[in-house]
């Protein structure tokens, strides 16, 4: 085993019982595992499916309603954006435990705006297509970190649509299109290999194009492909004719978007910590509100958590990790060797698992992931090496020997999954202090009140609200 067993920790002052949780200041203190779990916990909305539900009913034929939508700030930025082009997105009272509904209606787009695209992928794949039917002049620009993430792709795609697009040859952000008022659409051919995104992009916008679009994808390799299956569903699902007749082609008809009402689904891949943590501290983590069937890439968490020994139970509106002992209660963790090539977004996760882990194990099919938020494989590496591991990158993948870890300050690069990563690190290893845990504002605000009362559950529970990272 490569971790102690229970101790308890060092006192944390976002741990204490009488906790009112503010925006953390500097380096956060994972939590260490004081013992078996027993938690049952709900996620916000899935960011994947708020965004592409923003984006189409910004296109839509009348109102929509999104109910239960994550509030991050992924999606306030695309709502921002939105916005700029002259979608009007109201809060309005709901349900959901984690914020109000949106009401967005749609207007006439708009140019002559900046959009800021913050460092979502979405937001700067998806919206350059929706301002290609506006009238007028839109520039883009994000984050530092976001100018080093691949757009040629989109930026080819606008070109060969006949969208007049300034980049100065860098095939980054920033960038600037001028838009006139509609698109002709028709047949287009993209090289996706980097994201799956692009992909998406196109076909979200294709119905309000001319003659609608043919799109070929001219790539070798398309990860996540269902993310392109989630895409084309939530399409379907607003009455838009979208055709998948053989790999790598699709089609979308002309016609209208229409307007829905729609309950958004939790985030599945932002369960992937919790569900983790049930291996390390050993017992059992519940997710309530897991759909019974998705698109979503995190519902096949089942499966690759049972390689590395879990045990999972389902209900009609929940799913359950049992860990069994845990490796820090002194069960077998084992290693595993996983292909992601489908669902790259919950590499972190697992690597930090297998990182704790008995044996050895391998990755494969994510070297797209060096274009992700960060480069996620050498930041995986030079974080788990520099606290005692042993992980060697791989073409597309990584390879990890787990050896004893020791404590140290674990650093965020800006990307919201390294950061939950490290937390799963110090459930098992004491004094790892998290650079900064704020970057899970992402896509997921409350990652620091929910893992501490997953943590701690028999300490004073911890309002998500009361964080104010956002």
């Amino acid at each position: 085993m490569l971790v102690s067993r229970y101790s308890k920790p060092e006192f944390n002052p976002y741990e204490n019982d009488d906790l009112v949780l503010e925006d953390p200041v500097g380096p956060w203190r994972a939590p260490r595992a004081e013992g078996p779990l027993a938690s049952s916990l709900a996620v916000p909305g899935s960011k994947s499916l708020t965004n592409r539900e923003l984006v189409l009913s910004a296109l839509a034929s009348g109102p929509s309603l999104l109910r239960s939508p994550l509030h991050s700030r992924d999606t306030a930025i695309m709502a921002d954006a939105l916005r700029e082009l002259g979608t009007i997105i109201d809060e309005v009272p709901g349900d959901g435990g984690f914020g109000p509904d949106w009401r967005v209606t749609p207007q006439e787009l708009t140019g002559g705006s900046s959009i800021d695209c913050g460092l979502a992928g979405t937001v700067m794949r998806f919206v350059p297509m929706i301002a290609a039917l506006a009238l007028g002049p839109v520039a883009f620009d994000g984050d530092p970190a976001a100018r080093k993430r691949p757009m040629r792709a989109t930026i080819d795609a606008l070109r060969a649509l006949g969208v007049d697009v300034t980049d100065d040859g860098r095939g980054t952000l920033p960038f600037s299109l001028y838009g006139t008022g509609s698109v002709e659409g028709g047949p287009i051919e993209v090289d996706a290999s980097s994201s799956s995104q692009f992909i998406s992009a196109l076909l979200l916008v294709a119905a309000r194009f001319t003659h609608g679009l043919e799109l070929r994808h001219t790539g070798s390799v398309l990860p996540s492909l269902p993310h392109i299956e989630m895409t084309m569903e939530v399409l379907s699902a607003r009455g838009v004719e979208v055709r998948h007749p053989e790999p790598g082609i699709w089609s979308v008809a002309a016609g209208a978007i229409a307007a829905r009402d729609v309950d958004i689904e939790p985030d599945l891949s932002n369960a992937a910590p919790f569900l983790a943590a049930a291996l390390v501290a050993g017992g059992t983590v519940t997710i309530d509100g897991w759909p019974a069937a998705t698109t979503q890439v995190g519902d096949r968490l089942p499966d690759l958590l049972a390689a590395f020994g879990a045990t999972t139970h389902r209900s009609a509106s929940s799913l359950t990790i049992d860990g069994g002992l845990g490796a820090l209660g002194g069960g077998t963790l084992s290693g595993a060797r996983l292909d992601l090539g489908e669902c790259g977004e919950l590499a972190p996760a697992l690597v930090a698992l297998a990182a704790l882990a008995d044996g050895p194990s391998t990755f494969t099919g994510i070297g797209h992931l060096r274009g992700h938020e960060t480069d996620r494989l050498a930041a995986l590496t030079t974080e788990l090496n520099a606290l005692g591991g042993s992980v060697t990158e791989l073409e597309d993948g990584l390879a990890i020997e787990p050896k004893p870890l020791h404590g140290g300050v674990w650093h965020s690069y800006e990307d919201h999954r390294m950061a939950t990563a490290g937390a799963i690190i110090g459930l098992a290893v004491d004094d790892i202090d998290i650079e900064d845990i704020g970057t899970t504002a992402k896509t997921l605000p409350e990652f620091p009140a929910l893992w501490h009362n997953l943590v701690h559950p028999r300490a004073a529970s911890v309002d998500p609200f009361s964080i104010g990272i956002l």
